[in-house]
């Protein structure tokens, strides 16, 4: 896996850490929601948009792998089978078919139980933070850590249940889409939220 892949994956650790510490959760873990109720409810409180219908994330959980099918992948020029990442958050990391250096980490935000209403409590500390919708699923395209997107990285959580976010960064260090990685992650989390319907 490419240097700059791991930067990624780690990266997506730390926004895990920053988010679950803000929203005073212990040990790095959150607490267990009382209920889907209570944790729709924190969402709408902290202004995130509700997601219009939960997509099926158990198999995306166990294998975040799955996020998307072999053909999505090859279709954005990535190497299939995606390869499990090794980090602490479980998530799968795809590497450009042209270049070696250019891939997408794709990371469930499994210990965050209010989904996007855990990053939209937090966003004073991002240092970008733009609203998007992914194939009418609500989404941020952001980070904590630094905006890097003028470097060809680029950082978007899309919330997939009220309960659930995914995380997909993408480091473009080469090519035509190094100067707008964002427009490049769009694609693939537009194929990941169609790929997760196609679950249901």
């Amino acid at each position: 896996m490419s240097q700059h892949i791991t930067r990624l994956a780690a990266g997506a650790v730390v926004v895990l850490g920053l988010l679950t510490a803000c929203s005073g959760k212990t040990g790095g873990i959150a607490e267990p929601s009382a209920s889907a109720s209570s944790s729709s409810s924190s969402a709408t409180k902290s202004g995130a948009p509700k997601v219009p219908s939960p997509l099926p994330t158990q198999k995306l959980i166990a294998d975040p792998c799955t996020a998307l099918g072999d053909s999505d992948a090859a279709s954005l020029g990535l190497k299939t089978p995606g390869k499990p990442n090794g980090q602490s958050l479980a998530g799968c990391d795809w590497q450009s078919t042209m270049f070696p250096g250019n891939g997408i980490t794709i990371s469930p935000l499994t210990p965050n139980k209010n989904g996007l209403g855990d990053l939209y409590s937090n966003k004073a500390t991002y240092k970008y933070f733009e609203p998007t919708t992914i194939e009418g699923y609500p989404g941020v395209f952001g980070s904590p850590l630094a905006d890097d997107r003028s470097n060809g990285v680029c950082s978007l959580t899309v919330g997939v249940t009220d309960q659930l976010s995914i995380s997909v960064v993408t480091v473009v260090s080469t090519g035509k889409n190094h100067n707008d990685p964002c427009g490049a992650l769009n694609k693939v989390s537009t194929a990941m939220v169609n790929h997760l319907k196609s679950a249901q």
